[in-house]
């Protein structure tokens, strides 16, 4: 009798003169199992005929599954005498062989759903880098301030002076011209070569990290963009992100330049501009970051949101508030708390000594730090009732813990400067180590509060996104970029 096919039901009889040969059948096939090829399709299991020549049992047909065994490749044995197996070549038989070599499987064995990788990682951790490094920026430029170093390189060469002074003698030429400057002839007149050189360092490093910054946004921003990482919504943003560090540089040495002359410090207003653009440029770097990340943002309603962007517009300018307290060194006068020589609000005489009436917000150490005073009051109890708003209405877990990690933050960052005043050295130098960690936890506090508020969206509008990520779909991530899954 002729070979038959249960699953398929063909009767068609074998050719005559030559007996039909036996395939061996697989560990997979005699356990009744499916057997998988070698290019991932699943043929179906036939019956072969016994050597008796009898029919087989008809196999009831079963789901298709994988198992350890069918993960194998079926070895197919070769057949010496070249003769072909015992069905034609055209028959029915061979369609399941001709399928499995063509590749193509039964849509329903095509269940599994490819996630692609999130094409988006690298950009985001690129982002956070440059958040950092602009961190560490603002932290070496507090010491350097503070050691008096700012004032100690006296030109402005945004190439060639990432090379220091390599000998003796280029490092006395760069000497001299610093004693040409009142800050040398008025406060440093007895300082030697090694002490300068220690003040030089400070500000060759705090410039040297500025142009390290340069390099690390646009070589990875290049490469993203060829690559297409980056698109045209996220690409603009980030060329205004670039365009900010270039007019960071040339503030700094507009900053620089007004101490050189007439005066033996930088210009107050000008080291406020100056901290105030890398503080923008911080708060940017964080905000496209969150915008990229995987996580859907929390659901808020429009009062929340609008007390978290406010708290970031009043920690901004606290922050611009305390850079023209440090230029004006205001912070080395009334060294006690909470009374300011002796009153909570000073005279208007001495708020308002200066002519005309606005210099007094510029330049009169007195008004400087009571406005520095009031406003600290000011945001911190802004936190802490945005913190104890999102609590009682339950607005939402993340949010609310979000929201007293500000708490914590803004309370360290007061009693920071409060132990700054208090701690001022009687030579008249403020305390390094308090000043940069109040100065580092400001940033701290900005940056939290810049998380707080990008992780939150309007009712309803987040998960449109998850059902295209996950068919491999292009992706729009929350700065509005479309990334090519790949």
């Amino acid at each position: 009798m002729s070979s038959q096919d249960p699953d398929k039901q063909n009767n068609q009889p074998a050719e005559t003169g030559k007996p039909a040969e036996e395939t061996p059948a697989s560990d997979g096939q005699k356990a009744g199992h499916v057997a998988r090829a070698d290019n991932g399709s699943v043929p179906e299991a036939k019956a072969k005929a016994s050597p008796a020549h009898e029919p087989a049992p008809a196999v009831a047909p079963q789901p298709a599954r994988v198992t350890e065994e069918a993960k194998k490749p079926v070895e197919m044995p070769s057949d010496p005498a070249g003769a072909s197996n015992s069905s034609a070549p055209d028959s029915p038989d061979n369609e399941p062989a001709a399928e499995s070599e063509s590749g193509t499987a039964d849509p329903q064995d095509q269940a599994v759903v490819v996630v692609p990788a999130d094409p988006l990682r690298p950009v985001r951790i690129w982002l956070w880098l440059l958040a950092a490094m602009v961190f560490a920026m603002v932290v070496v430029g507090g010491a350097t301030r503070l050691t008096e170093a700012g004032l100690s390189i006296t030109e402005w060469k945004p190439l060639t002076g990432v090379i220091p002074p390599l000998s003796d003698a280029v490092w006395n030429k760069t000497f001299n011209k610093y004693k040409q400057i009142p800050q040398f002839k008025e406060m440093f007149s007895t300082m030697t070569l090694a002490q300068y050189k220690v003040i030089y360092f400070w500000e060759w490093g705090h410039r040297l990290l500025g142009r390290l910054i340069g390099l690390v946004f646009v070589l990875p921003f290049l490469w993203f963009v060829y690559t297409r990482r980056i698109g045209w919504n996220l690409g603009w943003k980030l060329v205004l992100v670039l365009a900010l560090g270039a007019i960071q540089g040339a503030i700094g040495w507009w900053m620089v330049k007004s101490g050189l002359a007439g005066r033996t410090e930088v210009a107050a207003e000008r080291l406020a501009v100056h901290l105030l653009l890398a503080s923008v440029t911080f708060v940017a770097l964080i905000w496209l970051a969150m915008g990229l990340r995987g996580r859907e943002p929390d659901e808020a309603r429009w009062d929340v949101r609008g007390e978290a962007t406010g708290l970031i517009a009043v920690i901004l300018i606290q922050i611009g508030l305390g850079a023209l307290v440090a230029g004006a060194r205001a912070g080395l006068t009334y060294n006690t708390w909470p009374l300011m020589d002796g009153h909570l609000v000073p005279s208007i005489g001495k708020l308002t000594s200066m002519k005309p009436f606005w210099l007094n917000f510029l330049e009169n150490p007195t008004m400087l730090q009571f406005q520095h005073r009031m406003f600290a009051y000011l945001v911190v109890l802004m936190v802490l009732a945005h913190a104890y708003k999102t609590w009682q209405n339950r607005v939402g877990g993340r949010i609310a813990g979000r929201a007293w990690a500000l708490s914590l933050l803004v309370l360290l960052q007061a009693a920071l400067g409060v132990f700054t005043l208090l701690h001022v050295l009687p030579a008249g130098k403020m305390p390094i180590y308090l000043a940069l960690a109040h100065q580092a936890v400001a940033f701290l506090l900005l940056g939290m509060a810049v998380v707080h508020r990008a992780a939150m969206a309007r009712p309803g509008s987040t998960g449109a996104n998850r059902p295209a990520a996950a068919a491999g779909h292009k992706v729009q991530a929350d700065t509005g970029d479309t990334a090519i899954a790949t």
